[in-house]
């Protein structure tokens, strides 16, 4: 595992100078937001150009894109909206080979119209159920075209709120494209926290051969509110990076939900909870193994 970071993080008026602080950070790994390079998030169309420029500066400052965010709202109560979302996301995976990676995160989406990041009481409906799978089908058919893989996140705002919703969505879409995003803040609903080992090892459980990135920042309490800066919270960090490990997770802990001055000191954190854990007793570990003993 290593460190990577939302390249959105740093606000500069050019991609060159974006990369240049991640680098300045001792960063390699990034997910990547289209308006990093002065496009929108999900842009209408995307040049061949500007992905190959995207590409040769990511590549000569050293920095993998580990994945690119194709955010929208999938269970928008407007279908237009939706159907706007579903043609951009067309529009990213055709750019992604030249951009240089093959993963899109996604987020499953609310029946809030106005915040992507709030909970509404129809997301437990089975007609947002049904909405998101509609969605989801023909979001793994435009995946299957350009051969990249759709990263969910099981976020507590969202239609997919907890891992068993997640692995559900899974098992019935059965796709190969179909992959998580793994954010360990994300995960706690009112009330949770006192069960925090037994939600995470419940979510690796379920979720664990399905990772393909991890998220890193903390949570200083329960439910929507609350998130922070990696290690400035609650989050058991020894447990999520064991959790990680366990499964065989070799990626980037990709950091966001801070402020550029709080960059070095969760840098700093994470580093240190990567240290121990090679430092640690070396133990045999089986990828996808029951995570409860």
């Amino acid at each position: 595992m290593h460190i990577g970071i939302f390249a959105k993080t740093f606000v500069r008026p050019s991609l060159e100078k974006t990369l240049d602080a991640v680098v300045a950070h001792g960063i390699r790994s990034v997910q990547f937001n289209m308006s990093c390079a002065q496009l929108p998030s999900m842009p209408d169309s995307i040049e061949d150009s500007q992905s190959e420029a995207i590409c040769d500066a990511l590549r000569t400052r050293g920095i993998v894109m580990a994945a690119v965010s194709g955010t929208f709202n999938m269970i928008h109560p407007d279908h237009q909206v939706r159907d706007l979302g579903m043609r951009r996301l067309h529009v990213l995976a055709r750019a992604c080979k030249r951009l240089g990676t093959s993963i899109i995160t996604l987020s499953t989406g609310t029946r809030d119209p106005e915040s992507l990041w709030r909970r509404h009481p129809d997301n437990d409906s089975p007609g947002a159920w049904a909405d998101l799978r509609t969605g989801m089908a023909e979001a793994l058919h435009i995946a299957g075209q350009y051969q990249v893989s759709l990263a969910f996140e099981p976020e507590i705002s969202n239609v997919i709120d907890t891992a068993r919703k997640a692995r559900r969505l899974l098992d019935e879409m059965r796709s190969t494209h179909l992959k998580v995003v793994i954010d360990a803040a994300n995960l706690f609903h009112r009330g949770e926290l006192p069960h925090m080992a037994g939600v995470l090892r419940e979510a690796f459980d379920l979720l664990g051969d399905s990772v393909v990135l991890a998220h890193a920042k903390d949570l200083s309490a329960d439910g929507e509110a609350g998130k922070e800066a990696a290690g400035n919270g609650l989050l058991n960090y020894d447990l999520y990076i064991e959790l990680l490990d366990r499964i065989g997770y070799k990626g980037p802990l990709i950091l966001h939900s801070l402020q550029e001055s709080e960059v070095d000191p969760s840098v700093a954190f994470l580093r240190g909870k990567l240290n121990a854990l090679e430092c640690g007793p070396q133990k045999q570990r089986t990828p996808n193994a029951d995570l409860r003993a």
